[in-house]
């Protein structure tokens, strides 16, 4: 194997220390329902020198850090503990960090958010399986209200839903055109039969005609299943082919998708995707769209 020659911002991932900090779903138990099956493996600290030793073989020169999920009693201690994290191992670059759209402390908590240097933006998962309009959806008002709150304060939205949201989240978009939204993992295509692969791709085309939503392709492993090319390739390129180079990033999504593949594959795989677009395309999949969107 080859060392990646070109530089790479891995626009998603984490960092855990247990015995310092709480994270409910790996500090407790019983364990939560989570996509990819038994997580126990990770269920570990994993902090700048793990994530240098997965990496060593390609050229990581920054890394965007989202929210992992902590104690959501204090939401602001995950950031003031990355910071001190940062100043003592040079990682993350840069944060999207957790707040809570539809509590009442929302305005408080986005603004002391925002008062750390290292936060470029929020991620605040809207239920699953909420009906369009219901408690906790990309329509309700009350988590609309917080939302809106992201302009002032200068923060972007990091996106995670499944695409079969992807109609809410065009129309939160236009609704709210300064601020960029940046779907997580690929919009979760995790059923790959061809009907849901053509609603995935239907998805995508829709939210991609709002021009402030980008795409982070990552999160792509299936439970019980290894990380393939083959499996994984065409979910890369359509994704890009949908969305333009210009606002696609690569992102690992590691240590949770280390359940799956190990760093190499994962790299090795989205370079193979990419390999006969130019270089100037890969840069941009790489390194430059995630500077751009994250400001690192």
């Amino acid at each position: 194997m080859r060392t990646t020659a070109l530089p790479i911002i891995d626009a998603h991932q984490h960092f855990w220390d247990l015995q310092r900090n709480r994270h409910p779903w790996l500090n407790d138990t019983p364990l939560i329902p989570f996509r990819y099956g038994d997580y126990t493996p990770i269920r570990r600290n994993y902090l700048p020198p793990d994530f240098r030793t997965d990496t060593a073989r390609h050229r990581i020169v920054g890394t965007v850090h989202i929210e992992a999920e902590f104690d959501p009693a204090n939401p602001v201690r995950e950031t003031e503990w990355l910071t001190t994290l940062k100043a003592a191992e040079g990682l993350p670059s840069v944060c999207v960090a957790q707040a809570w759209l539809d509590r009442e402390d929302v305005a408080e908590v986005l603004a002391a958010q925002a008062a750390h240097p290292m936060v470029r933006g929020i991620r605040h998962k809207p239920r699953q399986a909420a009906a369009r309009g219901a408690a906790g959806s990309m329509d309700c008002p009350i988590w609309r209200a917080g939302y809106a709150l992201l302009e002032r304060n200068g923060l972007s939205f990091d996106l995670q839903t499944a695409w079969r949201h992807m109609d809410a989240a065009f129309d939160l978009a236009g609704d709210f055109p300064a601020t960029q939204v940046i779907i997580n993992h690929t919009a979760l295509p995790s059923d790959r039969s061809p009907e849901a692969l053509a609603g995935w791709r239907a998805a995508l085309a829709r939210v991609a005609e709002a021009p402030n939503v980008a795409l982070k392709i990552s999160g792509l492993g299936q439970p019980g299943a290894p990380w393939t090319f083959e499996a994984n390739g065409p979910i890369i390129r359509d994704a890009i082919a949908i969305f333009g180079p210009e606002r696609c990033m690569f992102a690992s999504n590691f240590p949770v998708d280390s359940l799956v593949a190990d760093y190499d594959t994962i790299v090795d795989g989205f370079l193979r995707a990419i390999g006969d677009r130019p270089e100037h395309d890969q840069r941009l999949l790489l390194h430059d769209n995630a500077k751009r969107i994250y400001r690192t």
